[in-house]
């Protein structure tokens, strides 16, 4: 997949940042280093401070790139959208059947991340920080605003193409968007909880195990819906 992908510039929406990272070598450290002490510090404990003494900056430089350190943590989550919706659309084009594309995104959601030396930031890493941190890019007072501006474009747009697998797998299902926001939210929050409260998860400690109970949950719940064209002529 990622050779596939080699020649796909990952966007994210420029309402996030202020110059965009991606176009310095400061930027590029930003991003790095950024990642890494979120995941180490969390984001209570990050600040772009700390980060400008890491890489030997003055704090008021890391402002020109980002208003503050949520806008950061939106990039790192819109960008991982981002890359996985495009991974969804290359994956999941000339298979067989609805079913086999439904399949075949569920086990790209819930597959481990594979390294990319085109990336700026280690793709590992960012699984870690969407798995702990993710959540709080959203659970805050301004997502309203923040929807209106489009900054969360990246995870609608999986949801949507997500969405659309299963209208196609199951035409009758009437919930194909909660279905597919359930999915993608509960994927990481197995993983979190195998790792930190593992008496609430027996799905998330390895990549196949996430992928079948995510298949049984997902085909189990589409199976219920009544089936197209099943009504007698003449009723």
């Amino acid at each position: 997949m990622p050779h596939q992908l080699s020649h796909v510039r990952i966007k994210v929406s420029d309402k996030v940042f202020l110059k965009n990272p991606e176009s310095s070598e400061l930027g590029q450290k930003i991003l790095s280093k950024g990642l890494s002490m979120i995941d180490a510090l969390g984001t209570e404990g990050f600040t772009f401070r700390k980060l400008a003494n890491e890489i030997g900056t003055a704090e008021s430089t890391l402002y020109r790139y980002f208003e503050n350190k949520h806008k950061l943590l939106l990039y790192f989550v819109e960008w991982y959208w981002a890359r996985l919706e495009y991974e969804l659309a290359f994956g999941t084009v000339n298979l067989p059947d609805p079913e086999s594309g439904l399949r075949r995104a569920v086990e790209i959601v819930t597959r481990e991340p594979e390294e990319d030396a085109r990336d700026f930031f280690d793709r590992r890493l960012l699984r870690r920080v969407m798995v702990a941190e993710s959540s709080k890019s959203f659970l805050t007072k301004h997502v309203d605003d923040e929807n209106r501006e489009g900054l969360f474009a990246c995870h609608k747009g999986v949801c949507r193409r997500l969405s659309a697998l299963i209208s196609q797998a199951a035409p009758n299902y009437a919930h194909p968007n909660s279905l597919a926001s359930l999915f993608i939210g509960a994927h990481l929050e197995q993983i979190y909880f195998a790792e930190h409260l593992p008496s609430l998860s027996d799905a998330g400690q390895t990549a196949t195990s996430r992928r079948k109970f995510f298949e049984d949950l997902i085909f189990n719940t589409i199976r219920v819906c009544p089936k197209p064209n099943t009504t007698p002529k003449g009723l």
